[in-house]
């Protein structure tokens, strides 16, 4: 069964997300975590607060996200 879910909902509701932290993720956790859903969407949490609310991406989004950061567009 699909769901359907939205930017800023808890991601406690994000029924069967399987998350996992990038390997790039600071320490003394500062962590982003991701996770594919049913939808095809991608989920984004905040590993230190794995209740709150998360970033909901289309696949199309989070494609040019990543591609976005192995091109250096977003500098540290």
């Amino acid at each position: 069964m699909q769901h359907e879910y939205c930017n800023g909902q808890s991601a406690t509701l994000l029924v069967g997300a399987k998350w996992r932290k990038s390997s790039f993720s600071g320490y003394q956790g500062n962590c982003v975590e991701v996770a594919e859903l049913d939808s095809g969407e991608i989920a984004v949490r905040n590993s230190r607060f794995p209740q709150d609310a998360a970033l909901i991406f289309t696949a199309a989004e989070w494609t040019a996200f990543v591609g976005g950061v192995g091109n250096g567009e977003f500098p540290s």
